[in-house]
């Protein structure tokens, strides 16, 4: 093995939720002012990607991008407290499930997945922090891993989530059935591989998740 795989290995062992990625722009962050209506998207890549295709929504709102591409849910809980509770937003929204689904982090149940969004929404909660719990975009199939039938298990863990946030009180944001094309996959014109969205695809999630925020900022003057 060669020693430059060997060192990127043992990155990866010892930092395997990827603190380290947002660490310092976290440290540079100011405490939120007054009126500030901070919001932290928590996700994988398709969060990350939306900063990187269309920065002004980040910029020009006070919103923090805390996606890490490639992350499964059980990661994202790990660096939940240092990316999103330490930033004191008002409001976080979550966006999670569809890597653990795809296996990137090994085998993981629908129950294990459900366990670990329940667990970042209540530790949102306990922190006065309003939630945004996301529906799993579709996807038909995973281009970097064929055969795992998403199309089948994200309307099964959408349900859940569904039923979770009504219990509990949280916002649900159904994208999966905005961007349904009909067959359990991504609208075209929304995604580049079946996955990863397009400009147009996070331009249409925008007019989606921004009355979200707002519900979730009216509930939480209530």
């Amino acid at each position: 093995m060669c020693a430059f795989l060997l060192s990127s290995l043992q990155l990866i062992a010892q930092d395997w939720a990827n603190l380290k990625r947002y660490q310092s722009e976290n440290f540079t962050l100011t405490t939120p002012l007054k009126n500030e209506n901070r919001v932290v998207f928590m996700g994988n890549s398709i969060t990350q990607g939306w900063k990187e295709i269309r920065p002004d929504f980040f910029t020009n709102n006070s919103y923090i991008c805390r996606g890490i591409s490639g992350q499964t849910t059980p990661q994202m809980l790990v660096r939940f407290r240092q990316d999103v509770i330490a930033l004191q937003p008002k409001v976080v929204v979550i966006l999670a499930g569809t890597n653990d689904i795809a296996g990137n982090t090994g085998f993981s149940p629908l129950e294990m997945i459900m366990d670990n969004l329940s667990s970042m929404a209540e530790l949102a909660a306990a922190n006065k922090i309003k939630v945004v719990l996301c529906s799993v975009l579709p996807a038909f199939d995973y281009p970097w891993k064929k055969g795992m039938e998403p199309n089948i298990k994200i309307p099964k863990l959408n349900e859940m989530i569904k039923v979770y946030t009504a219990k509990k009180g949280f916002v649900y944001l159904d994208y999966f059935a905005a961007m349904n094309d009909g067959n359990n996959g991504l609208i075209e014109e929304y995604t580049t591989d079946g996955v990863h969205c397009t400009a147009k695809g996070y331009e249409f999630m925008e007019s989606l998740v921004q009355p979200a925020i707002l519900k979730a900022l009216k509930n939480r003057q209530k």
